[in-house]
């Protein structure tokens, strides 16, 4: 009787130390998925600050043609009144 009791005891004991470590690979896996969340949305920051970059560069390569054919016109304009 008393084995049959020692091992019920023994059972139960593995059982909550089975369940204990469940909740801690939760938590590491929790952590690894929040780390891997940061990495990401580092990773699109700095390539939408890239983007964002190379558009304002196009952008002011634009507004520079532009003030030259604006500059030209104004010389054709200038040639059809002669």
């Amino acid at each position: 009787m008393k084995k049959l009791v020692f091992m019920f005891v023994a059972a139960a004991a593995l059982t909550i130390a089975a369940c204990g470590g469940k909740k801690e690979a939760a938590k590491t896996e929790e952590v690894a998925k929040d780390t891997t969340v940061e990495a990401v949305v580092d990773s699109a920051a700095k390539v939408a600050d890239s983007t964002a970059a190379k558009v304002d560069s196009a952008a002011a390569k634009v507004d520079s043609a532009a003030a030259k054919v604006e500059e030209a016109a104004a010389k054709v304009e200038e040639a059809a009144k002669k």
